[in-house]
C-alpha cells in the first residue's frame, strides 16, 4: 500500500484499522484524503488476506467533523456535481464493499462525517459521539448520498426532520433512532467490540459474506430486483467449496474451514 499523509493502516491478522488522522482539522474530508480513502479501498476488495475492516478518526473529538471548509468554500454550481458525485462513487464503493466495513465513531460526525459513518455497513459510536446533517445551514443539502442512507436508516419523517432542523443528536438516539449499532463507554471498549464482531464474520464463508452484502445493498438500487439478487447468490453459494465444507462440517459436528472458494 503506497504511503499515505492523511490516513494511519494498521492490520491486527485479518483486520485492517483505517484511522483517518487529520485531528488539528477535527479529521475533516478534503480532496487528499478522499483520493486515500478510494485508494486503500480498491485494494482491499482484491486483498484476500483482509476479512474485515474498521475506520476510525483519530482523537478523541472527532470521527469526521464534516468536509473540508477551505476547500468547500470554492464550490460552486460547475463543480458543485462533480464533488458531490465524486464522493457518492467512493462512498458506495464502501458500501458495496464485499467485507464488512464498521464504522468506530470516536466523535462528531457531522456532514461528510456522518454519511461516511453511514456508508459502512455497521457503526459503533463510543458514548460522547454526535451525529448530524448540517449542511442546511450552509445553504446546500448532503451530497454524498446522506438524503438516501439516512432515510433508509431512521425513516422518512425523521430523516427530513434532521436534514431540514440540522440538529445534532448524540449517540444513545442515534441508537434508539438505529442509526447506530451499539454504544460503548469508551473508545478502546468499542474498538473492542468492533473487533469482536468481525473476528466473528471472519470464521464465516467469504463469498457468502460479501454475497449477504450485496444482496442487502440490492434493496437500495434502483431497478434492481433484490429477491432475482438473493437467488442469483444463492445460487452461486450452492456451487462453491465453502458450501460442500459448510454442510458437511455441520454432519460431523465439527467447525467448518472456509477457503473462499
Amino acid at each position: 500500500m503506497e504511503e499515505l499523509k492523511n490516513l494511519h493502516i494498521e492490520k491486527r491478522d485479518e483486520i485492517l484499522i483505517v484511522t483517518i488522522q487529520r485531528e488539528p482539522a477535527l479529521n475533516a474530508l478534503n480532496r487528499e484524503t478522499l483520493d486515500e480513502l478510494d485508494t486503500v479501498f480498491s485494494e482491499i476488495d482484491d486483498d484476500p488476506s483482509i476479512k474485515g475492516v474498521i475506520l476510525t478518526g483519530a482523537g478523541e473529538k472527532a470521527f469526521v467533523a464534516g468536509a473540508d471548509i477551505k476547500e468547500f468554500s470554492q464550490v460552486n454550481e460547475v463543480n458543485g456535481r462533480s464533488m458531490a458525485e465524486r464522493g457518492q462513487e467512493l462512498f458506495e464503493k464502501i458500501e458495496r464493499l464485499s467485507k464488512p466495513v464498521i464504522a468506530a465513531v470516536n466523535g462528531f460526525a457531522l456532514g461528510g462525517g456522518c454519511e461516511l459513518a453511514m456508508a459502512c455497513h455497521i457503526r459503533i459510536a463510543v458514548k460522547t459521539a454526535k451525529f448530524g446533517q448540517p449542511e442546511i445551514n450552509l445553504g446546500i443539502i448532503p451530497g454524498y448520498g446522506g438524503t438516501q442512507r439516512m432515510t433508509r436508516l431512521v425513516g422518512k419523517g425523521k430523516a427530513i426532520e434532521l436534514l431540514l432542523t440540522a440538529d445534532m443528536i448524540d449517540a444513545e438516539e442515534a441508537y434508539r433512532l438505529r442509526l447506530v449499532n451499539y454504544v460503548c463507554e469508551s473508545k478502546d471498549s468499542m474498538m473492542d467490540k468492533a473487533l469482536e464482531i468481525l473476528n466473528k464474520i471472519k470464521e464465516k464463508a467469504p463469498i457468502a459474506v460479501g454475497l449477504i452484502i450485496d444482496s442487502i445493498n440490492a434493496v437500495h438500487t434502483s431497478g434492481e430486483n433484490g429477491y432475482q439478487t438473493e437467488a442469483n447468490a444463492f445460487s452461486k453459494c450452492c456451487g462453491t467449496q465453502d458450501f460442500k465444507e459448510g454442510t458437511q462440517a455441520f454432519l460431523e459436528k465439527r467447525k467448518p474451514n472456509f477457503i473462499g472458494e
